[in-house]
């Protein structure tokens, strides 16, 4: 049964496909079964995976509008254990559309529960924006990774979507929790990173991972040839990075199913 992660950030530019392509990557070549949904219109994530928009024929609108069950969207790509449901232009509208529909909170939700059990991880590429896109993710997944760029105005962005999280909480996904903070981007050499880094560390001192992602040209070079990081340059700074997150999500995860494993008596 698949752990679903929401990579959120209201805050565009902050690397949440960058994010998506390179750990789904990961996981795949460490033997983990991975669904990327790319609910952002931008379609970042699917152009990552090297998959040409135009010959797609059924993307995830057609899923959230109930035209097409998510199954008839997914795509395999050539990168192992990895499948894509991909993005199109339409979704730029799908906010309107979505609103005049019945239970449009929970309409991925509702698709994902037909294929959960066919993956380990799935991943939900969301747009930059507190959407009804962004609300369907958040109502789907179990835990919600962030990425954060180590600048100022990134810290008021975190608060705001703390806040959704925890609203959510409230009215629709009761056990919605924060998978962690991934600091992106960073540069050691600025004294802001630190304050930055500092700041989110003191507030939420649990759910920071150790693992940051640098800047990294090999990382940026990587969309424009289809690829992940790991399959573009495997002996890059960016693939050792998001090897480390890797391992990290996946030490998170032991520790969490220990503890709902009942003790032996």
């Amino acid at each position: 049964m698949a752990k679903i992660i929401a990579i959120a950030n209201q805050k565009g530019g902050v690397g949440k496909s960058t994010t998506t392509v390179n750990l789904a990557a990961v996981l795949g070549i460490h033997g983990k079964k991975v669904l990327c949904i790319d609910m952002d219109a931008q379609g970042n994530t699917t152009t990552g995976f090297g998959i040409k928009k135009k010959n797609v024929k059924v993307t995830v609108y057609d899923v959230l509008i109930g035209e097409r069950p998510i199954k008839d969207a997914i795509i395999e790509t050539e990168f192992k254990n990895v499948s894509v449901v991909t993005s199109s232009s339409s979704l730029a509208g799908a906010d309107i559309e979505l609103v005049e529909l019945d239970n449009r909170t929970n309409r991925l939700k509702m698709q994902v529960l037909t294929c959960k059990q066919d993956y380990d991880y799935i991943l939900l590429d969301c747009p930059p924006s507190l959407s009804l896109l962004t609300l369907n993710a958040l109502c789907a997944c179990d835990t919600v990774l962030i990425p954060l760029q180590c600048e100022f105005y990134s810290l008021e962005g975190l608060s705001q979507l703390i806040e959704t999280i925890r609203l959510v909480r409230q009215r629709y996904n009761p056990t919605i929790d924060i998978e962690g903070i991934l600091f992106t981007m960073y540069d050691s050499r600025l004294n802001l990173t630190a304050q930055v880094v500092r700041e989110v560390k003191k507030h939420f001192p649990e759910k920071v991972f150790k693992t940051c992602i640098p800047r990294n040209v090999r990382i940026s070079e990587a969309p424009s040839f289809g690829k992940p990081v790991c399959y573009y340059d495997k002996a890059s700074k960016g693939a050792e990075y998001y090897e480390k997150l890797c391992l990290e999500v996946l030490a998170r995860e032991n520790v969490t199913r220990k503890k709902k494993t009942p003790a032996k008596v």
